[in-house]
């Protein structure tokens, strides 16, 4: 067995290799609870103003994101085809939809990575989506939502204030409504 100091008193190859783990281990300890927050309130602000944005259909027609906020509750939820934390999030988006869709507007957002409304229509057709899926073509709605990734959630509350924020496959989108939803 090797030696953990060198003959120099230096750590040795062995106490390297040994320590990186260690490192390793204690640097994400130290992580965890920051990733843990992360989960929530990420991207815009709580208690931002939106600024509606045009975004597309997914037939190159224009959306005015005016027409719903600052006029009703509205979730906007970033999303992709190739996205796993938002196929995570699909049934509590149909169950939220379900519960609350009489009062909140839900949008899904898709985001203009490995995607076009071509290969986003034959998704759909094989596998559909609980919401309507618009298109963000140049990236508007991703940069005036700060959206840092797919799987991003806003809830907006009628006045177009931002309630909720949060990414990941574990967002109690139905809280996130009700977030919306108070006066």
């Amino acid at each position: 067995m090797r030696p953990l100091v060198s003959r120099a008193g230096a750590p040795g190859r062995l106490w390297a290799r040994a320590r990186r783990p260690v490192l390793l281990v204690f640097g994400l300890t130290m992580l965890a609870p920051a990733l843990a927050r992360a989960q929530d309130e990420v991207g815009l602000p709580i208690g931002t103003q939106a600024r509606p944005v045009t975004i597309q259909d997914l037939d190159g027609k224009p959306v005015d994101l005016g027409r719903y906020i600052g006029k009703q509750p509205v979730l906007l939820e970033f999303w992709a085809t190739w996205c796993p934390l938002c196929r995570a999030l699909e049934p509590r988006m149909a169950a939220a939809q379900k519960q609350f869709g009489d009062k909140v507007r839900f949008i899904a957002v898709a985001v203009a990575v490995n995607e076009s409304p071509a290969s986003i229509k034959r998704h759909l057709k094989r596998d559909p989506y609980p919401l309507p899926v618009l298109w963000d073509a140049d990236g508007a709605a991703v940069r005036a939502f700060d959206a840092p990734s797919t799987s991003y959630v806003v809830t907006l509350d009628a006045a177009g204030t931002v309630r909720y924020t949060g990414s990941g496959s574990n967002q109690d989108i139905a809280a996130a409504v009700q977030k919306a939803l108070q006066p």
